[in-house]
């Protein structure tokens, strides 16, 4: 398994961020990352994850991946209540609303994605796939309105 595949199943690693963007310096991402706050479907507690954007097509739309597909615990918690909190940049604790991408919406985004970073498309699809078995052109999009 290469250490890209490893270092996105080791949970200190993915979880450091989160206090960056909880420290207000999210910003330091420069727009590539949010902080998604969310409730737990079961437990009802706040939850915290950080995540990478595939687009952001205005100032109060960001879309975001699911790179586990269905089974991530922030996608399932989504499709149980979707409000949630986003921060992204400058901007902080943003009440968002989140919807789940049907099929052709999410391959026009994924194809304008790979026109514009196709080197990294093949390096994140590559790890997705061995870390999660899914390609890029499979895992879910959710796309977040901010108020």
């Amino acid at each position: 398994m290469s250490l890209a595949a490893r270092l996105l199943q080791t949970r200190w690693f993915v979880r450091a961020p989160i206090g960056m963007f909880r420290a207000r310096l999210g910003f330091l991402f420069g727009g590539r990352m949010l902080l998604l706050e969310h409730v737990g479907r079961k437990s009802g507690n706040v939850r915290y994850v950080v995540l990478e954007t595939v687009d952001r097509p205005a100032d109060d739309r960001v879309i975001i991946a699911s790179g586990f597909g269905e089974h991530s615990q922030w996608f399932r918690n989504l499709q149980a209540d979707p409000h949630c909190h986003v921060s992204i940049g400058w901007s902080h604790h943003r009440p968002a609303t989140a919807r789940v991408m049907d099929a052709d919406e999410s391959a026009t985004v994924i194809d304008g994605y790979r026109t514009k970073h196709p080197k990294t498309y093949d390096k994140l699809s590559a790890v997705m796939e061995e870390s999660a078995g899914l390609t890029m052109d499979e895992v879910p999009l959710v796309e977040l309105s901010m108020s």
